[in-house]
């Protein structure tokens, strides 16, 4: 068996921001992506929203299912997105060598986000 057998070619993943939003996204590399949305070099969405969380992550037949699954995700009301989450665990593909667990893949979270504006204020009264 080789990598490419055990290893699912693309991720959809969801994650829950810092304010309760929920990002949608597609990656090739599951663990790269989530490292670099921790560093928040990702999108600028997540960055300004850190920490956020793996919510799911659902492995794709390929590159071209997984942008149709974002796409369809995306489309979705905010209340289907959430029973998504709820009701889709965070799945890894199937177990290998090759495959990331839950233990390899990165905690996103980052000490060096900028308070808002609103907790500044905050701050100073």
């Amino acid at each position: 068996m080789t990598k490419a057998d055990t290893v699912p070619p693309a991720w959809v993943y969801l994650l829950r921001c810092r304010n309760g939003s929920l990002y949608t996204g597609w990656t090739s590399d599951l663990p790269r992506r989530l490292r670099a949305h921790a560093a928040g070099t990702a999108s600028a969405y997540t960055a300004s929203r850190l920490p956020v969380e793996l919510a799911a992550a659902l492995p794709m037949a390929d590159r071209s299912a997984a942008r149709r699954e974002e796409a369809r995700i995306k489309r979705l009301p905010r209340a289907a997105k959430l029973a998504l989450v709820r009701d889709a665990p965070v799945a890894y593909g199937p177990p290998s060598a090759h495959s990331p667990s839950p233990a390899q893949l990165p905690t996103i979270t980052s000490s060096a986000s900028k308070p808002r504006r609103s907790e500044k204020r905050r701050a100073r009264s």
